[in-house]
């Protein structure tokens, strides 16, 4: 491992620092990488390690920001996260964002803060992953049907099956089994498997990318253009900003050198 299996563009912010630094820099995030699956705690071990050399580059606090969210630790994910957003100026991490407020005990702040940024400027998948985090955080109010309605957007389409569909399609059957709806909520379910099993098959580089689901045919899809609605909701989201408070610097923990 040399740090040169870091992607194209995170090794372009990179060059900001030293060569050295920066070498070092790609190796604890490439470590992070691989380790973020099976061991999440040495994983962001290897993120602080980063960040600690890179400070100011947005990957680094990001990686950071992502390991401290798998471990448990919202208030540094958060933290991170939004030093990453200052940064780079990106909200597609505003999905996670809004779960460390979750996990904080704040749904209130995490409805708030999905709803301060317009969810057309965000990509499919982001968008598809803001819905489910912001139906998260009406379930923890108690609001049930307001969580099902955060899921009634165009991607949740049982027909294509993209990367996103199973999480989403499960999400929506966990809301109508709290509803009492459970005939619906099995086949959502039925569903969350069936794309689950046409993304793999896919991906493994099977016969045929469709599969049959229900009458129709469900097709995988690699891109994210977007999915034909099968249900209509409003996506439109107040403009707003959340204040970020001051940059953070890395938390202390373990040496990874």
């Amino acid at each position: 491992m040399t740090g040169k299996e870091l992607d194209r563009v995170a090794r372009a912010e990179l060059k900001a620092l030293s060569k050295e630094n920066a070498e070092r820099v790609s190796q604890h995030l490439v470590m992070a990488a691989r380790l973020i699956d099976d061991d999440p705690e040495l994983a962001h071990k290897h993120a602080q390690a980063a960040a600690r050399r890179a400070g100011r580059i947005a990957v680094a606090r990001e990686t950071l920001g992502i390991t401290a969210y798998l471990t448990g630790d919202f208030a540094l994910a958060l933290r991170e996260l939004r030093t990453h957003r200052r940064i780079s100026g990106s909200n597609e991490q505003l999905p996670l964002m809004v779960d460390c407020e979750r996990g904080l005990g704040r749904p209130e702040k995490a409805l708030e803060l999905g709803r301060s940024v317009d969810r057309a400027t965000l990509s499919v998948g982001t968008r598809v992953e803001l819905a489910i985090a912001l139906s998260g955080a009406r379930l923890d109010l108690g609001q049930t049907e307001a969580a099902l309605r955060e899921l009634e957007i165009p991607q949740l389409d049982p027909s294509t099956a993209y990367r996103f569909s199973p999480a989403l399609f499960d999400s929506y059957a966990v809301v109508l089994a709290e509803l009492g709806r459970d005939d619906e909520a099995a086949e959502w379910g039925r569903r969350a498997d069936v794309a689950a099993e046409a993304i793999a098959e896919a991906e493994n580089g099977g016969s045929s990318d469709e599969i049959e689901v229900i009458e129709e045919e469900l097709e995988f899809v690699d891109d994210e253009g977007a999915a034909s609605a099968a249900h209509t909701a409003d996506d439109s989201t107040a403009d707003g900003d959340v204040s970020e408070g001051e940059a953070s610097t890395p938390a202390e923990g373990d040496d990874v050198r």
